[in-house]
């Protein structure tokens, strides 16, 4: 037999067996061999079924809580109710089917409790208070423990998580530095290898040139071409597209610095910053102190970037073309216009997607394309007044919501509870203090009085619940009875009144004795009542099952 079927059947025998061991005690009302036998049966239907329908084995608990007491209230089956609603709240996966079988219940019992002529209030009371306390309470205890127990499963899955992440970190941190290792050889040597050809092409066309010498510079020229498509094709092996390239730092030397170096090596360039032409023709070579109008030292180095990339391409693919580089605090623009002698073909642009990663990153633009007879690169980036994007927040705590969850259902709990046993208990105060006849005033009536004067030493309200089976004799045929309290104590048995009238007058006036007294001793003639009344004290009042009477 397998360990959950050994676990079913000693929940069933542990069940079954509460019932005539309370019953043998003496803590239980007798019942009929057939009835405990049903009960059983029962039990051990719920016992069964309760790992698959948590929610059905809690319904077969309270319906044997239901038929033994309208109240929901027996020690019978009152261990079966708790233990199956904490099964079902730590077992079943959602919390509706709980919460509407509560509703049931308490619809089921107050409807029972209503048709058997008591006093709802007491049994209404007692049906809530069993409700809250044996069922709903165990339910949630074990909503607590199964909320721990996903919780665990969720921190052993958040552990793997977070190993196979810091595996992917240190993946990503050797790509990353292989990535940098890349640019660094694009950015850097592709764009010595243009500017070698640039000066190339200068020293190709200088006048003086003896003319045996003009074949080797332009086998030269189109050497350091090539050499930057090998380098072009090498790097494309190392770099991925969408690996996050890492930051570089332009080695000292500023954007001018640069152009100046450019404009040496022979490149007709121009450099305008701020909005205002700085210098028209470029041929010294600068001293790389120009602090540049950027905006911060991650942009500096991104601005810095984007010329050393446009100018690489135009120097490569269109030779001899005017370039123009125009630097702002929130754009960069570097436009080159027709080539006037040929170059090398389209390349794959992986330098200008890297560029648009980082400014995009930067929270700005890069556009790039046909501008005129030439090309243009357009960075717009975010000025020095520009707000950082703002991050999300990060979410609730998975451990610390559950908990406050958990914390907040006991309270609504306990706070609807509350709410329900105070007023049931206020309702039932009001009733018993307001339905005691007082002995002098019941001394007072007198057996043919009119009902109208009778009636002024009446309380407002009668007993809800009489007694009537210690009554000493039956009310006469065809009276009108009422029932008051001898006392107003509360949750212990007290002497009752029974005034009758019939016909607009008094016809009878009776003691009915408490529990555990003899019957008919304070009862009948109005001598007997005058006894009767004074009886208190006379005896320990026995606290019962019925004693809330």
């Amino acid at each position: 037999m397998r360990s959950g079927c050994r676990g079913d059947v000693l929940l069933w025998a542990a069940l079954a067996l509460a019932a005539p061991a309370v019953e043998r005690v003496g803590l239980g009302e007798p019942r009929s061999a057939w009835t405990q036998a049903a009960g059983a049966l029962a039990l051990g239907l719920a016992a069964a079924t309760w790992r698959r329908r948590p929610p059905a084995a809690f319904a077969v608990a309270a319906g044997l809580g239901l038929a033994t007491a309208p109240s929901l209230f027996t020690l019978s089956y009152g261990p079966a109710l708790a233990v199956f609603a904490t099964l079902m709240g730590r077992h079943a996966e959602r919390a509706r089917p709980a919460l509407i079988l509560f509703g049931a219940t308490a619809l089921a019992g107050t409807a029972k409790i209503l048709v058997r002529g008591v006093d709802p209030v007491v049994e209404w009371l007692v049906l809530m208070a069993t409700l809250l306390f044996g069922a709903v309470f165990p339910w949630l205890a074990g909503r607590y423990l199964r909320q721990g127990r996903e919780l665990a499963a969720a921190g052993w899955t958040r552990a793997a998580q977070l190993e196979r992440e810091q595996r992917i970190v240190a993946d990503r941190a050797r790509l990353r530095e292989r990535a940098r290792i890349a640019q660094d050889m694009h950015d850097s040597l592709g764009h010595e290898l243009s500017l070698i050809a640039v000066r190339a092409g200068a020293l190709q066309v200088a006048a003086d040139l003896p003319e045996r010498h003009r074949g080797a510079v332009a086998d030269l020229r189109v050497a350091a071409s090539d050499a930057t498509d090998r380098l072009h094709e090498i790097i494309g092996l190392l770099r991925e597209e969408g690996d996050e390239v890492a930051p570089l730092a332009p080695a000292g030397e500023s954007v001018r610095a640069l152009v100046e170096r450019a404009a040496d090596s022979g490149l007709p360039v121009r450099y305008v910053a701020g909005g205002e032409e700085q210098r028209t023709e470029l041929t010294g070579t600068g001293t790389g102190t120009d602090t540049d109008p950027t905006t911060g030292a991650e942009s500096d180095r991104t601005v810095y970037r984007i010329v050393q990339e446009a100018l690489t391409n135009a120097a490569k693919h269109a030779p001899g073309a005017p370039v123009t580089v125009e630097v702002t605090r929130t754009a960069v623009t570097v436009t080159n216009g027709a080539a006037t002698e040929p170059g090398s073909g389209p390349g794959a642009g992986s330098g200008l997607v890297g560029l648009r990663a980082r400014v995009e990153d930067l929270g700005g633009t890069l556009d790039a394309g046909p501008h005129g007879d030439g090309f243009r690169v357009l960075a717009r980036l975010p000025g020095q007044g520009t707000a950082p994007p703002a991050r999300p927040k990060p979410p609730v705590p998975g451990l610390a919501y559950a908990r406050r969850r958990t914390v907040l259902a006991f309270g609504a709990a306990l706070a609807t509870g509350v709410l329900l046993v105070g007023g049931a208990f206020a309702w039932y105060a009001y009733s018993r203090s307001h339905a005691v006849l007082e002995p002098a005033d019941f001394a007072r009536l007198t057996v043919g009085q009119a009902q109208s004067d009778a009636e002024r030493l009446l309380p407002d309200l009668s007993a809800s619940d009489p007694p009537e089976e210690r009554a000493p004799t039956p009310p006469p045929e065809g009276a009108d009875c009422r029932y008051y309290r001898a006392s107003g104590e509360l949750f212990v048995t007290v002497e009752h009144f029974r005034v009758c009238f019939r016909g607009g007058a008094l016809a009878e006036k009776t003691v009915i004795p408490k529990a555990g007294t003899e019957a008919g001793t304070e009862a009948g003639t109005e001598a007997g009542t005058k006894s009767g009344t004074s009886s208190k004290g006379r005896e320990p009042e026995t606290k019962l099952k019925e004693g809330v009477r």
